[in-house]
Order: C-alpha cells, then structure tokens, then sequence
C-alpha cells in the first residue's frame, strides 16, 4: 500500500477540465492572467491606500517590532502613533522586523507583497492539478483588494494553515510543525493545522516537531528583549483577546465591521443581541469533529473537503472576523469548487458564493447593498457559511464530488 504521502502528492483528478466549463477552463490556462490578478489586485489595494497615506495597520504591526526591542506594553493605546490596539502575539515583532526598518511607505507595500506572496506559493503547493491550482488562484484574487488594503497578516495565516497541510501530506511534518507554531503564536488561528495530524505517516515526528518549535519560537522574541518581558507579554496578550471578544459581540453601529462570523450573521438577521457565543460554537464544533469518522479513508478528496473546513472554521466561528479575514475562508471555497462534477448548479451556487461573499462590501452591489443589507447583517458570513455546512455533509455522507445545496435537516 503506497503512504499517505506517496498517494497525495498525486494531484487530484481534475473535472474542472470537463467541456462542461469551457470558459472557466480557458481562463486557468493562462498563467500571465493568474499572475496579474493575484499580485496585480493585491498591490492595486495596497497602493491606493499607501498613497493617500492610510496605513495605520502597518504601523501598529511596525511598532510591535520597537515595543518589544524597549519592552513597553504591547496591548495599550499608543495615540501619538496610531489608532486602534495590536492584538498579536509576541513573535509578530519578528515576523515584521525586517520591514519595520524601511521607510514606512515601501515597509508596507514589501509588507502587502509579502503576504500575498506566501499564500501563492502555498496554493501552490497543494497537490491539486495546474489547473485547478490556477482555477483557485484566479477566484480567490477577489479577496485580494480588500485584504491588501487593510496592510493586514491575514493571507499569512492561510498560508500558515494551507502549508501545514500540504506538507503533512508530503510527509514534511518537520516543516508542517513549524507553520502550525508559527501561526498560533502569532494571530492564533494558525492552532486549527493540528486538525490535519491524523493525516501524518510519522505522527511522532510530528509530535517532537511542534515541542521543539513551540519551544524555539516561544523563546524568539527574548532575544529582542527579555524572558520575563516576553513572558508577561504572553499573559496581557491572552486576557487582550479576552476583552476583544467581549467587544466584538456588541451590538451597535460602530462595530458592524467586526465580528462577521456565524454568530454575527444569526445575532444580527434574527435581532438575537443576547445570543450567546456557544449556542453556535458548539454545535459547529461537534459537526467539525464528526468528519473524522471518516479517517480509514484514504480519499484524497475527503482530506481536501477536511483542509476546506479547517480554513472556514476560524473565520465563521470568531467573533473576530472582519471583512479581510475572509482571505483565509474563501480560497477554501474556490478548493471545493473546482473537485465538484461539473453541473450548472455547482456552477451558480459557486458564482452566488463569489458575488455575495468577496463583493458584498464593494460597490459591485450598490452602496445602498452594501450599506443597508451587506454590512448590517454580516451576509458575507452567509455564503461561506452555507459552503461549509455542504461539506460536512458530502463529508458525512461519503458524496465525495457532489454538490448539495441545502444539508437536509
């Protein structure tokens, strides 16, 4: 019997190529298309916002760099520089140390080129065909304006996640382990690549893999400051995040760009302000861990289903997520898109997910959408959120390439 590595790094079979998609077949030839979408939109957002001077995310995580190398706190307001609060971990100040040397303007834009450029090589290395490598670049470039223009680490953490199941399948686990630790203890999301362990052919090595980089990048940022500094950081950073998930649930006007997530889209469609966190959470949670019921397979397609679940989950079930965070969710849709038999439903259903989802906050659907509908009930939620409950079932049900729409109840 051949190991999970050797199997999965065959690439998965491609009906993408069917007759039946002509079209969406013809754009993910053309390499020079999916090059200027996906680094084109990614440095047209970034650009537009660095050259009217908006870059005050880039300077809170610039100055998670100088706060750490003068050991000041790493979770207050700092007014004089900019607005809003960091909320990343400690081993953030490394990540963005070498950009926190240049000119604030260039730091950014290698900042937002940065980003975009490690997601494109970890799509890249899914063992997914050229095309349908292309196929998921092309769509999930949509995502790429808004996500650039906030300056924000969010394609860094897909990649995270993304890299960390690849490279468990190629028998990596070394590498895998590195990223798993490298997200947690920057922007924590990164912790859900330990749901690809069962996948691993050496899960010890695996193991001893996450000991010793939890270790070594816990360690890290000391020496740019001092052990008990960083260590007090760690503790301030847990009980920031605390007090930001209290915020986030509020339901008012000014903080309608936060929390789209499940339980945002349901608190605010249902004019639920006092639903609680867990009443959702829970049964999310449990629906996630059913798919492992599924483990025995060997089904390349049920491990890719289970790699698209990971990456939604996070961002639908935080009350964290805003509209950037959507450029770890969405290439996960575009995933499953293109291992689905081909059918003009699919096809809808996908390009009713695209529309919704990364145009539901741009003027594609009219101020007035946007403004009165989109925003106010967190509907880029809804389609991401609809995609996911799909998988759970095809996964549950063992419809491996097929599409339903609505997950009977």
């Amino acid at each position: 019997m051949l190991s999970t590595a050797a199997v999965c790094q065959q690439p998965v079979s491609a009906p993408f190529i069917a007759s039946k998609r002509p079209l969406f077949a013809k754009l993910g030839e053309k390499e020079w298309l999916v090059l200027l979408l996906w680094f084109g939109l990614s440095i047209f957002g970034a650009g537009k916002e660095i050259w009217a001077d908006k870059i005050n995310n880039y300077l809170v995580f610039k100055h998670v760099y100088l706060h750490v190398i003068a050991q000041q706190p790493l979770y207050i307001p700092y007014p004089e520089s900019y607005s809003d609060v960091n909320l990343y971990g400690p081993l953030f100040s490394f990540v963005i140390a070498p950009f926190a040397w240049l000119p604030d303007q260039l730091g950014a834009l290698c900042w937002a080129i940065f980003n975009t450029t490690l997601l494109f090589i970890a799509i890249r290395q899914l063992p997914l065909s050229r095309l349908q490598q292309n196929i998921v670049l092309i769509f999930a470039s949509s995502e790429l304006p808004g996500a650039s223009s906030y300056l924000q680490f969010n394609q860094t953490i897909a990649a995270c996640i993304i890299l960390s199941f690849a490279l468990i399948l190629k028998g990596k686990n070394f590498w895998a382990a590195f990223f798993i630790v490298l997200g947690t203890l920057t922007k924590l999301y990164g912790i859900v690549g330990l749901a690809f362990f069962f996948f691993s052919d050496d899960k010890r090595k695996l193991v001893w893999s996450l000991l010793l980089w939890g270790i070594v990048l816990f360690l890290l940022p000391m020496l740019l400051s001092s052990p008990s500094y960083i260590l007090q950081t760690y503790q301030e950073w847990m009980a920031a995040l605390v007090e930001k998930n209290a915020r986030n649930v509020q339901f008012e006007e000014g903080v309608l760009l936060q929390d789209i997530s499940a339980m945002g889209f349901i608190r605010r469609t249902f004019q639920l302000p006092d639903l609680k966190n867990i009443w959702v959470l829970a049964p999310a949670l449990a629906l996630f861990l059913l798919q492992y019921v599924m483990l025995p397979l060997e089904n390349r397609q049920y491990r890719f289903y289970l790699l698209c679940t990971t990456l939604m989950f996070p961002v639908l079930f935080s009350t964290s997520s805003e509209a950037p965070t959507y450029i770890i969710a969405f290439p996960a849709v575009c995933i499953w898109y293109v291992m689905q038999e081909p059918s003009r439903r699919t096809d809808i259903f996908f390009l009713l997910a695209l529309l919704f989802c990364s145009f539901s906050h741009s003027d594609l659907l009219t101020p007035w959408m946007r403004n009165n509908v989109a925003q106010p009930y967190a509907i880029k939620a809804l389609p991401c959120l609809l995609v996911w409950l799909t998988i759970i079932y095809q996964v549950l049900s063992r419809q491996f390439q097929r599409i339903i729409l609505v997950p009977p109840l």
